[in-house]
């Protein structure tokens, strides 16, 4: 489901005289559906430089990175735009959502979107919300105000409330207590069982034992003058 084959990435540094910077050598990663693959390394190995490429936020320099049947790496951005709508889900640490929009509705959004109905998009979300302990007070309520594990939550909501054949998940347990890492270690269960093939970053690593089959050290393709 997802295969990553001989991908290279460079950054230009436009504002030093145009200095290539080569970050990412060589990378391989395959995943299949119902597994989960973790992505290992030290901090500043490139593990969310892998997980950008794989959602097409960076332009690989060369290789290939196919999602279903679409290769990211060529893609027009339509497609990829297309392919993150039905089939690629994406869990970021950060929750970037527009200002104002009720949290009920940023995590329906995706479902609505698909062209949902917009009371069984909502049913959907409440769903997960209730789920993950979001206090049906807050849904109407942008969730820009929420603390940092709330936000963290409604991110999680929002990235599980389609059934994505692909996932991408960015440290999905952190900043979250034990009550709801079990259930997001559950929801993780659960899309597993369903198919799904899911590139993730733990560095809990009781959570990345218990749900990831295979892990790769992204170390391992770093170019040998930045090793």
């Amino acid at each position: 489901m997802i295969r990553v084959t001989d991908v290279s990435k460079t950054f230009t540094l436009h504002n030093q005289g145009g200095a290539v910077i080569p970050v990412m050598l060589g990378a391989k990663v395959s995943v299949e559906a119902g597994e989960c693959v973790a992505l290992t390394g030290a901090s500043g190995a490139g593990k969310s430089t892998l997980m950008r490429l794989i959602y097409g936020n960076y332009l690989a320099t060369s290789g290939q990175i196919r999602v279903g049947d679409l290769d990211v790496a060529t893609a027009a951005p339509r497609e990829i735009l297309q392919l993150r709508r039905d089939t690629l889900g994406y869990v970021s640490q950060f929750l970037r959502v527009v200002p104002r929009v009720a949290t009920l509705d940023v995590v329906a959004e995706p479902l609505l979107t698909l062209g949902v109905d917009v009371e069984q998009a909502r049913d959907r979300a409440a769903g997960l919300l209730t789920q993950l302990n979001i206090p049906e007070r807050l849904w109407s309520l942008s969730p820009t105000t929420f603390s940092g594990g709330e936000q963290q939550r409604v991110n999680i909501a929002r990235g599980f409330v389609h059934d994505y054949p692909a996932l991408l998940l960015d440290e999905p347990t952190a900043s979250l207590d034990p009550q709801n890492r079990e259930v997001v270690l559950s929801l993780i269960e659960t899309a597993k069982r369903r198919g799904a093939a899911i590139v993730g970053i733990f560095h809990d690593v009781a959570a990345r034992d218990r749900v990831c089959d295979h892990e790769v050290d992204v170390s391992g393709f770093a170019p040998k003058e930045a090793a």
